[in-house]
């Protein structure tokens, strides 16, 4: 095994093979809008999203013009603020029913031509071995029992740790366990989940890639259950919103489960007839290795916590498929560093994930 002073690089060093590595990818072979007709174009564009946030403003317009009545009243403006109020509930109408045409549009005109031809692949899944790969930052505490974990798993050849320029003891403590270990000094989730990728492209010789984290979030075991959606897809994504399988406490608070289904939805109304996805924030997935090698030459790891967003995005937009597996989900061992540190981080995180969806995805610190 290398040693960690071996496996160390500079940041500049590592953008650069990041970039050779990405480069000698084959280059993804997806239909140009141009090459579309304008019905197809029109047919192909996200009504159903555009109708939830028609639906949505007609609902924060309605409500605003009946909470007026408040400070109409009790601030004694009531012939300031009446007209307002008016405007607002009769005319929260307009982007109502706007908003329920764009979705009946959807669903009831343009739902069959959105949905791909798909083929039911066979395959035996008996023997098939996977790499898993572990972002970690500062995670000493619980990344030798997430290496060992992963290790004893007898799908499992090999685990590969990336550690974000941690400043703790992670790297030498996932060495020691048995993984082999790479230092990302670039700071930044998305960055770090890139660097993965990269790796498990590279020292792997499995079709099955597996992303995770290092902080026991995730076990081994459910290695098993992704495997099994393997032969129907190109990505599976590990889903943290069954509720049997989820333990009562975990970094997860009420407003981030179900914000993160939020999001979820929004997604998969972008992509109608692509995906059923209930988790975007997960980064528990399994993924095909042709598949991911058409895909990292088109991932921008500068993109930060939103990274498991953005790649199912991209992913779905791309033209690849994604099914979702329960998994089971547990309490992190230490302190969360990412988006999960408090609700109003989490807000953040997903008002950029709203962001990426609608309008594109950009870098963000």
């Amino acid at each position: 095994m290398q040693t960690g002073a071996r496996l160390e690089q500079t940041g500049n060093e590592a953008q650069a093979e990041d970039a050779a590595g990405a480069n000698s990818l084959p280059a993804l072979q997806k239909p140009e809008p141009r090459k579309l007709s304008r019905a197809a174009r029109v047919a192909h564009l996200p009504w159903l999203m555009y109708g939830v946030y028609l639906f949505i403003a007609a609902t924060v317009m309605y409500l605003v013009g009946v909470l007026l009545v408040f400070p109409r009243y009790l601030f004694g403006l009531n012939e300031t603020l009446l007209p307002v109020s008016e405007f607002l509930v009769w005319y929260s109408g307009v982007p109502m029913v706007l908003g329920l045409a764009f979705a009946a549009a959807d669903f009831f005109l343009f739902f069959e031509s959105k949905r791909p031809v798909r083929r039911y692949r066979e395959e035996s899944m008996r023997d098939v071995k996977v790499t898993v790969a572990l972002t970690a930052y500062n995670d000493e505490d619980s990344i030798a029992a997430a290496v060992e974990n992963f290790l004893s798993h007898e799908r499992v050849e090999q685990v590969i740790v990336v550690s974000n320029n941690s400043t703790d003891k992670t790297f030498e403590r996932a060495e020691a366990a048995g993984a082999i270990v790479v230092n990302e000094e670039r700071q930044g989730y998305g960055r770090c989940v890139y660097r993965c990728y990269i790796e498990a492209m590279k020292r792997s010789t499995s079709d099955l890639i597996v992303l995770c984290e290092g902080d026991r979030t995730f076990r081994a075991a459910d290695i098993d259950k992704l495997v099994t959606f393997a032969p129907h897809t190109d990505i599976v994504n590990g889903t943290r919103t069954v509720e049997t399988l989820r333990e009562q406490k975990t970094q997860l608070t009420t407003f981030m489960f179900y914000g993160n289904l939020f999001v979820a939805k929004l997604m998969e109304a972008k992509h109608l007839g692509r995906a059923t996805l209930t988790d975007v924030g997960s980064t528990y997935k399994l993924v095909r290795r042709r598949a991911l090698a058409r895909l990292l030459p088109h991932l921008n790891p500068e993109v930060n916590l939103e990274f498991n967003a953005y790649f199912m995005d991209k992913a779905l937009e791309a033209g690849l498929t994604l099914i979702e597996c329960p998994v089971t989900f547990h309490p992190r061992v230490g302190v969360s560093k990412g988006g999960n540190t408090d609700n109003i981080r989490a807000l953040q995180v997903g008002l950029r994930m709203i962001r990426g969806i609608t309008f594109g995805w950009k870098k963000s610190s």
